[in-house]
This record gives structure tokens, C-alpha cells and sequence, in this order.
């Protein structure tokens, strides 16, 4: 039952809800490793805290003695994947799918034992389909099943074009479980519809269909989106660890509970201390510092999480501004039209949950400082660059960075 436990800590959907427990019993009846399949196209080289949260749920069932398949999709790459955003993603050419899968392959020793892992290629398969063989695999499904898929009905809806190599592309995910005969497949929520299509497909060839694990998506530096390379909200695996630690001192508090648990790797009972201190009244900020610390140790080691931090101290603690620490904010993450934005607008997005009628009194009131100068005027227009500080209150303290 432990292990049951710890295999569905932080995992969002289980598909059917008692797979899991089916699967390894499975296995244990038949003296074997189950199979787990991740999947992915290799469309961008770098990995980040997000990728992380699928890595090491797959690092827990390799401890297990598992056999974990990083499934490579050169092919899928190179017809292009539904992005889910009501547009097609620009399919690779062979040179950067080689490239990207190269850079991927090698950072995710730091997460899973990769000399355990077996790493394939869905080109291998796919490439020797015959187009009579195509056809076979996609009459097994249905135009139904693929409406299925939230941004396909979306899309149809509102009469936005769907090409047909973007429904094909399920349909070939879900064909590569056949070929491997996973047991399980992992993902993000996101994945879920491609996942569920492998088990159809594995179904439709009388074998015992793959069950589906989805991890939840671990939101960005904006606090708004899924951690995304192309959104340049993100914490790579492979940042230095000054840039690991500023950037998670930088995320907006209530993102605090969602880092702790799904980016360090602190026991239950750890989680649940940290939790009840902040819950307590601890600062924030001191949270913040032991979830970067943390990440910084996994991904480097402890020492240089300890420069990181005194680093941090050293940059954003200015003793003739009251000595206090500044919470960095990524200029990114301000959402402006221009260089400038009205000091009323800068200070509703630095103080979260704050009306603005309230921040107009706190500016109005004398209460806002901008580069240790007061100032009344709502309309301001401030330069967005690195190296503000802004004072709002008595306790808050902003330091813009790229």
C-alpha cells in the first residue's frame, strides 16, 4: 500500500481510477517489469522544472525495478502536433529534431538513471508503415473519437481550420504503445487525449490496454501559464544557480504551495511543515528561499545553492533602503504596451490582490517609492528596465530584472 501511495503522490488523473493497482499486480503475477512509455517530440532542446514533475514520477518506478521508454517522436516531429492553442505547430526539419532529441536525451541523467533507460525512435516503425498499412491503423478510429479532443471540437466550432495531419498525429502516438506494448503511459494533463488514444488503439489490437498516469502542469514564472520555453517563463534544469534562485524567488506567492510540491523533493511530512509555517505567518520570502535551495541542490548540489542564496542577499539587499529584501520580478512577466506604463498600472501587478482604488490611496497617501522617491501621482509614467525598485507600503519591495 505504501508504495501504491507514494507512486499516486501528485499524480491528477489515473485512467481507469484502479489501473495502477491492476498493473503491478499484473506483474507480479507474471514475474515482469511493467513497461512505462513517455513520450515526446523534440521541438524544443531545453528541459525545465515542468518537464520535471513526469521525469521524476518516472524515476520513482525505476527505483521500483521498472523498465522506463523514453520514446523519442522524430517522426511526429516532422508532420507538426496540434498545439492545443486552435493552431497547428510548424512541423522540424531532421537536422533539429536530431539536435533537440541529442540535447534532451542528455539532461535527463539528471533526473532518471538514463544507463537503466531504453531510449527508441518512432521513425523506426512509422517510417516502415506502407500506405496501405496507414490507412489500416487509421480506420480503427473514428471522426468522433477525434472531435473528442477539446481544441479539434473548439477549433470546428468556431470554423478555425484543422488540417488532417494534425488528426493523424493522435492516431500515431497512439500507435506507438502498440509498438512497445506499454503498460503504462505517463504525461501532463495536457497529454491526455493522445495518452487515452493509445489505449483505444492497443485495444483494437487485442492487447491489454495501457493505462494513463497525467501529472499536473506546473504554471510559470507568471503564475498564469504552464511553464513553457516559448511563453520565457521557465526554470531550466540546466540554468546556473544564481538564475535557478532568483527566478523562483521571483513567482508570485500564490504559486508557493504548487512549487513545494511539485518541484522539490522534500518528504510528506517536510511538505506539510513548510506548509503549516507559512500558513502560520511565516514570510513568504523565506519559504521562497527554501523551495530554491532546494531545487538548486537537486540540480547542482548544496554548496552552490548556499552561494546562490548569499548571492541573492548581496544583489536585492539594499541596507540604505530600509534593509530590506526585494523581490525580484521579471520585466517579462509586466504585461505593458510600451516602454513606460502608468505607475498606478506597474503597482497593480506588483501587488497581488490589491484593488486598484486601494493602490491609488497608497500612492496618493505618499505610500509608494520609486527608486527611494515618493511619488503622488498616479499617471507616472515609469520606464520598465532592469534595476527599478519600487516600495509600495510598509513591507513591500519590487526590484525589476530581465
Amino acid at each position: 500500500m505504501e508504495t501504491i501511495n507514494r507512486l499516486k503522490e501528485n499524480v491528477e488523473i489515473i485512467l481507469p481510477e484502479n489501473g495502477l493497482e491492476e498493473k503491478l499486480e499484473q506483474a507480479k503475477k507474471e514475474n515482469r517489469k511493467l513497461i512505462i512509455k513517455l513520450g515526446f517530440d523534440p521541438t524544443a532542446p531545453d528541459l525545465h522544472l515542468g518537464h520535471a514533475v513526469v521525469l521524476k514520477k518516472l524515476r520513482e518506478f525505476q527505483d521500483l525495478g521498472h523498465q522506463v521508454i523514453i520514446l523519442v517522436g522524430d517522426f511526429t516531429a516532422r508532420i507538426g502536433d496540434p498545439t492545443g492553442k486552435n493552431k497547428s505547430r510548424k512541423p522540424l526539419s531532421v537536422e533539429a529534431v536530431k539536435h533537440n532529441a541529442e540535447t534532451y536525451i542528455n539532461q535527463l541523467s539528471k533526473i532518471i538513471d538514463i544507463d537503466k533507460v531504453k531510449i527508441v525512435f518512432n521513425s523506426e516503425w512509422l517510417d516502415k508503415l506502407s500506405f496501405t498499412e496507414v490507412i489500416q491503423v487509421l480506420s480503427k478510429v473514428t471522426v468522433a473519437q477525434l472531435m473528442h479532443r477539446n481544441d479539434f471540437n473548439k477549433r470546428f466550432t468556431e470554423n478555425t481550420p484543422i488540417a488532417m495531419h494534425e488528426m493523424v498525429y493522435p492516431i500515431l502516438q497512439g500507435f506507438d504503445s502498440v509498438e512497445i506494448k506499454a503498460d503504462i503511459e505517463m504525461g501532463g494533463t495536457d497529454q491526455l487525449f493522445n495518452c487515452t488514444m493509445g489505449r483505444k488503439l492497443q485495444e483494437t489490437f487485442e492487447m491489454n490496454p495501457q493505462i494513463v498516469m497525467c501529472m499536473p502542469l506546473l504554471k510559470g514564472l507568471d503564475g498564469i501559464e504552464k511553464m513553457s520555453k516559448s511563453l520565457n517563463n521557465i526554470i531550466g534544469l540546466t540554468d546556473n544557480p544564481k538564475d535557478m534562485f532568483g527566478k523562483t524567488m521571483s513567482i508570485p506567492d500564490n504559486l508557493i504551495e504548487e512549487f513545494l510540491h511539485l518541484t522539490t523533493d522534500f518528504s510528506l511530512n517536510e511538505k506539510q511543515a513548510i506548509k503549516n509555517s507559512l500558513n502560520n505567518g511565516e514570510n513568504p520570502m523565506e519559504i521562497k528561499k527554501i523551495i530554491a535551495k532546494n531545487i538548486i541542490t537537486q540540480y547542482h548540489n548544496s554548496s552552490l545553492s548556499q552561494q546562490a542564496e548569499e548571492h541573492f542577499k548581496n544583489q536585492f539587499q539594499n541596507k540604505k533602503f530600509e534593509e530590506k529584501e526585494f523581490v525580484p520580478i521579471l520585466i517579462n512577466n509586466i504585461q505593458q504596451e510600451k516602454k513606460t506604463i502608468k505607475l498606478i498600472d506597474l503597482c497593480v501587478q506588483l501587488k497581488k490582490g490589491f484593488s486598484k482604488s486601494a493602490i491609488r490611496r497608497l500612492i496618493e497617501s505618499g505610500a509608494v517609492q520609486v527608486n527611494l522617491k515618493k511619488d503622488k501621482d498616479i499617471n507616472t509614467e515609469i520606464t520598465i528596465k532592469s534595476g527599478t525598485k519600487i516600495k509600495i507600503g510598509k513591507r513591500d519591495f519590487y526590484e525589476l530584472i530581465e
